[in-house]
């Protein structure tokens, strides 16, 4: 059976510890896992810095770093990640006008380390 490669919904947003807790739970499963998170905005974000989100290789996500499209695209670069280890920083923008297409509050810019979980 092949595994569905869209993002699944959101399994809680959570306290961190919950989304680390989540993120070792599918660890010790033997699982790809990836973690997110906003280390700096600009302009409106909907989610602070600090705000993490844990990744499985099976697209699942608990915790949130934006919201709308940027969280499929975080999950589509962890996903990649996961497949060559290590880190990467990650910057999404918008201007006001396109802002709700990809959701983002009114435009902004935010910044977002992505690191696999060993």
């Amino acid at each position: 059976m092949a595994i569905d490669e869209r993002p699944l919904p959101v399994l809680a947003v959570g306290t961190d510890e919950e989304i680390l807790a989540q993120a070792v739970r599918w660890k010790d499963e033997g699982r790809g896992v990836a973690l997110a998170t906003v280390v700096a905005t600009w302009g409106s974000a909907p989610r602070g810095v600090g705000s993490q989100m844990a990744i499985s290789d099976r697209r699942e996500i608990v915790g949130s770093v934006s919201g709308g499209c940027v969280e499929g695209a975080v999950v589509e670069e962890a996903v990649g990640l996961m497949d060559e280890g290590g880190a990467r920083m990650l910057e999404y923008g918008v201007s006001d006008e396109d802002a709700w297409t990809v959701g983002l509050a009114c435009g902004g810019r935010i910044r977002v380390w992505l690191e696999t979980v060993e």
